[in-house]
């Protein structure tokens, strides 16, 4: 508790999609860091976590994710790029992103 008292609350900014990328559902985990992730363009997608981040993320079924699919293989492959809290899930909502279900 030290050092506690007197810091106010931290203010994340929202981490949205950018250029080509897609909000997904994680459907099932294949093992390997690759996942089976349904995309917001209703698209299913195996993707995976790129080197650089396996450490970074711990995910499981029903996370929202965002994906950015290959140049090569882009209807059927693609990287994780970001993992959203729950609180994260309800600002989407707000903001009037499309979240598969």
């Amino acid at each position: 508790m030290r050092g506690r008292r007197n810091q106010e609350p931290v203010v994340r900014s929202l981490v949205t999609p950018r250029n080509g990328e897609v909000i997904g559902l994680i459907v099932g985990a294949l093992g390997a860091a690759n996942f089976r992730i349904i995309c917001s363009d209703k698209k299913e997608r195996t993707c995976s976590i790129p080197g650089r981040l396996k450490r970074r993320f711990w995910i499981k079924e029903g996370d929202l994710v965002v994906v950015k699919p290959w140049i090569v293989q882009g209807d059927s492959r693609g990287d994780i790029v970001w993992r959203y809290s729950m609180m994260d899930r309800d600002l989407l909502r707000q903001k009037g992103y499309e979240i598969p279900k």
